[in-house]
């Protein structure tokens, strides 16, 4: 796959663009969320048709964070089998609320306490922000004591700003060669949060910088590390990332609706974290 530019940039900005997808309808009845999930199925089929992929190779990982119970239950009905959360203790909590749905998987996409891995430990498939061998190691360590695998990808500051959680890209290399020393961590890729602009250029340099990073280093990774993977793209550039190789897109927004209210309303008591647009 030869990723390209698509027209939009010449304008600076694209129809999957941060400021023209910035509000979106709330996604309140089973009818709404399946309305919803088709039309991001459809963009996502548009942007790998644009860009010769196919759409099979792009997974939709729906954001559930604030999101309550029965809308979770609803998106189940409309389909869904996996959802992202931000915040462990509200998945932890929506997994023990949500245990009779057997086939689900919960993924964790937000930056993660060390004192907090057991909780991941317990029930989270996948997790999506590993940026530090301390946290590698704890994650390693209850995993095993639970019997349990997890699949992380590991989290990369591609955009530079220090707001952001995550690796600069010059010293992912090196952590990725401590990870082996984990088995329990099944490597799966790398994952980034673009910057939140509406110049679409600048929002792709993200992206592409993870694409290049990744290739680069494929040759030099350890035997049994996988770096396929590439979680990028939210609900307001995500056509973006997916021209530009994202098999993984973290929609939240342009499937439940818009979160009136800023994070720090669900989580006064959290340390500040940077912008999310799931």
């Amino acid at each position: 796959m030869t990723p390209s530019t698509s027209d939009a940039d010449a304008t600076g900005t694209a129809p999957g663009s941060h400021i023209e997808r910035s509000h979106y309808p709330q996604a309140s009845t089973l009818e709404d969320l399946q309305r919803n999930l088709a039309a991001v199925q459809a963009r996502i089929t548009a942007a790998c048709q644009r860009v010769g992929r196919d759409p099979a190779s792009v997974r939709l990982l729906p954001v559930s964070k604030t999101m309550d119970e029965a809308r979770i239950r609803l998106s189940y009905a409309a389909g869904c089998r996996q959802w992202g959360e931000n915040k462990v203790q509200e998945a932890h909590r929506k997994w023990q609320a949500m245990a009779d749905l057997a086939d689900v998987r919960w993924s964790v996409i937000g930056h993660l306490q060390t004192n907090k891995a057991k909780l991941v430990a317990r029930f989270a498939t996948e997790f999506q922000a590993l940026d530090s061998l301390r946290l590698a190691q704890a994650l390693d360590q209850h995993l095993r004591a639970q019997g349990r695998v997890l699949d992380v990808f590991v989290q990369v500051n591609t955009s530079g700003e220090a707001s952001k959680y995550g690796l600069p890209p010059q010293d992912v290399a090196a952590f990725l060669q401590a990870l082996p020393a984990f088995p329990a961590l099944r490597v799966r890729g790398l994952m980034t949060l673009a910057l939140l602009s509406p110049e679409t250029a600048r929002v792709r340099q993200c992206f592409i910088g993870l694409r290049t990073l990744r290739d680069q280093l494929r040759a030099s990774a350890p035997a049994g590390l996988c770096l396929d993977g590439l979680s990028m793209g939210m609900s307001g550039d995500f056509e973006i990332a997916i021209e530009e190789g994202a098999t993984v897109v973290r929609v939240g927004q342009a499937i439940f609706g818009a979160r009136a209210l800023p994070d720090s309303h669900y989580w006064p008591n959290e340390p500040a974290e940077p912008a999310h647009q799931n």
